[in-house]
């Protein structure tokens, strides 16, 4: 049986966006759980996208560099879904050398076979960085400096992982 996750990232709720769009918020609440990579901005959107996930339990999220202080979350997470493990961080830090500090952090925390889930530059990836898978959902609400809103929905299938870009 497969598991769906609905990957987000830098809503910055409500410093640069008033709210999640409603065709974000359905996929996070239609998922089976939902990876925050970071930068919800406030407490009331990290309480909107626990609301949405189902509770906390249904959500692996960590801080990003503009959460404010006191957020009770970590800078990198761990999540076992199937056969992949996961290890989110948001990658807070200089765009210079980004990919490789991810995925240094990824193969530390998770191993090498770990897949990492990241956020920070609102740019949408998918790719091998020294042999570590890296997944950047881009920014859940288009926020600058986003072209556009975007997020993943991942399926884990055993040791597979199938990814689809949603935007808009």
């Amino acid at each position: 049986m497969s598991v769906d996750l609905a990957v987000v990232s830098d809503t910055h709720v409500p410093s640069r966006e008033e709210r999640i769009p409603e065709w974000v918020e359905g996929r996070i609440s239609a998922a089976d759980h939902v990876v925050h990579a970071g930068d919800f901005d406030s407490a009331e959107a990290y309480e909107r996208v626990v609301e949405l996930a189902g509770g906390e339990a249904n959500l692996t999220a960590v801080v990003g560099n503009i959460d404010p202080r006191g957020f009770d979350l970590p800078e990198t997470a761990t999540l076992d879904v199937e056969d992949v493990r996961f290890v989110v961080t948001h990658g807070s830090g200089s765009l210079e050398g980004y990919r490789e500090r991810v995925a240094d952090a990824v193969r530390e925390e998770g191993g090498p076979d770990a897949v990492g889930i990241c956020g920070h530059t609102h740019d949408v990836m998918d790719e091998f960085v020294d042999g570590v898978r890296l997944l950047n959902p881009g920014s859940a609400t288009g926020a600058e400096p986003a072209a556009e809103t975007t997020m993943y929905r991942l399926t884990v299938d055993g040791s597979d992982v199938s990814v689809t870009l949603h935007h808009e």
